[in-house]
């Protein structure tokens, strides 16, 4: 009889579990950055890159980086960017993002300790890098949007909560 009390009440706490973590992931954590588009939706964790130093460094010097990781360069008013490959190993897809988290322009495969500057556009407030190739696997491209905690609240957009 015990066994049959607890037995329900552990499927209880699971099923309460999931319905926690289901609304949660509509959330956004600080982490994580989404993306949705015709692909339909994914996540990549990511470290944040928000003050000068954390910028100016970036993923320099690593030698590998998990497949859906990357990192999210976060600047506070919208601006003209331009990136570079000095001192980073890896390729990586350079995802130039609006205010509101809209795609507005993808470079593919930046190329390994290159130093030709990457200019991404205007009006810009982040950039996402991850695996060199992935957004084209993925099926990423302009016009996607991104969702994450540091993007401008917008309802014609895809907002946070």
């Amino acid at each position: 009889m015990q066994s049959t009390a607890f037995s329900r009440s552990l499927a209880g706490l699971c099923a309460a579990t999931l319905l926690c973590t289901a609304s949660f992931a509509d959330d956004c954590s600080f982490d994580q950055v989404s993306i949705k588009g015709d692909f339909g939706e994914m996540n990549f964790r990511v470290e944040i890159a928000d003050d000068p130093q954390e910028r100016a460094t970036g993923l320099m010097n690593r030698e590998s980086m998990p497949t859906l990781s990357g990192m999210l360069f976060v600047y506070e008013t919208p601006q003209s960017l331009a990136f570079w490959m000095r001192n980073t190993l890896i390729p990586l897809d350079m995802i130039f993002v609006d205010e509101r988290g809209k795609i507005a322009k993808i470079h593919p495969n930046a190329i390994p300790l290159d130093e030709s500057p990457i200019h991404g556009g205007d009006d810009l407030t982040h950039v996402l890098e991850i695996g060199g190739g992935l957004a084209a696997k993925f099926g990423i491209k302009k016009g996607d949007i991104l969702r994450h905690s540091s993007f401008i609240q917008n309802e014609a957009h895809w907002p946070c909560g």
